[in-house]
């Protein structure tokens, strides 16, 4: 890390050193083939808790991996792996070392319960000009503050689905803090997803770039925009569930794997049907219970009048609501001459 700057630096992660993943070449130890490794690694496997954690069907489904292999290589990974009971003092030992990221804003922070977790799942949902994709672009320069100073200490991957990253929002935030701007662009890691099996084939590439370097961030604008787009009609609703269950799954996994905070954006969809006429506000998130049990948290992001409301929907984070601005380029507190 540097430290006139408090950004890290792109270094590789010794896993053992920091108690990260395992990478998938451990297996070689215990007598998986070399070949039989790379097949995984093709496949998007990089780690063996991604093995651990992967169905029989699932390494079966490699070209090169029969019944047998996939048999051995699941047995040999969960000896690496503990998937079995513990007890809920030492689950909650681990809940206390729990990471999370500043959102540059103490009233927010305090809706959050400290920030965005990290090992799980935040969605934030909204109309347009809400202010979530600015808030992406702050959390991608927070993450990479020391921990104590609200940040992890890691680099941010961040998947553009509808073209709204903007390079220039990222430096107005680093000035904000004091950090070298060059820094913060180097420690982001962007890509554009045209599609929704491109959308999920980077997170493949994901995979493999976090088995090599600390991250602490996965930003997804927005996980739905592209499954909209590309299913259309009732007759593909039920394929597009399936499709986009897959793709929080394996967000998931690499929250699990990885220790990152995973923060998606969601948009809304208006209710047209006879109950919407009973209902103040008749919009809801798009994605329905597959979007809804996936997330951690969610956040509901309203535009009522000048100040940002954000309420998180989460029975361990519900509290009242806070008034926050987005103003000079990053979110902020706002201050009661202020509204």
């Amino acid at each position: 890390m540097q430290q006139e700057s408090g950004v890290t630096t792109a270094s590789t992660v010794d896993e053992e050193d920091v108690g990260g993943p395992t990478l998938v070449m451990k297996l070689e130890q215990y007598g998986i083939p070399s070949g039989d490794i790379k097949k995984l690694q093709d496949a998007g496997f990089y780690t063996v808790e991604s093995v651990a954690y992967a169905t029989r069907k699932a390494l079966v489904g490699i070209k090169g991996i029969s019944e047998q292999k996939a048999e051995k290589i699941l047995t040999e990974a969960a000896k690496l792996v503990p998937m079995g009971f513990t007890t809920a003092s030492e689950f909650h030992l681990r809940r206390s070392e729990i990471i999370h990221l500043t959102t540059g804003s103490q009233e927010l922070d305090k809706l959050l319960h400290g920030g965005f977790e990290t090992g799980s799942i935040t969605e934030m949902f909204g109309e347009f000009r809400t202010g979530k994709t600015q808030l992406c672009h702050q959390l991608a320069v927070t993450c990479q503050l020391p921990i104590d100073q609200g940040g992890g200490e890691g680099k941010c991957l961040y998947i553009d689905t509808e073209g709204t990253f903007r390079p220039e929002r990222l430096l107005a935030v680093a000035e904000r803090y004091g950090l070298s701007g060059q820094d913060v662009l180097d420690n982001v890691a962007y890509a554009r997803a045209y599609n929704s099996d491109h959308q999920m084939q980077l997170l493949i590439q994901a995979s493999a770039m976090m088995s090599e370097s600390r991250y602490a961030l996965i930003i997804v604008d927005s996980a739905t925009a592209l499954f909209r787009t590309d299913y259309t009609g009732r007759g593909e609703l039920a394929s597009r569930q399936v499709a986009l269950g897959q793709f929080l799954r394996m967000l998931l996994r690499l929250a699990d794997e990885f220790g990152v905070a995973v923060v998606v954006t969601n948009q809304v969809v208006a209710q047209v049907d006879g109950a919407a006429m009973f209902q103040a506000d008749a919009k809801k998130p798009i994605g329905g219970n597959i979007m809804a049990h996936a997330s951690t948290t969610r956040c509901v992001v309203f535009f009522p009048s000048p100040p940002i409301v954000l309420l998180p929907l989460h029975t361990s984070k519900l509290t009242s609501p806070s008034q926050i601005v987005a103003a000079q380029g990053s979110w902020r507190d706002a201050y009661l001459q202020d509204l």
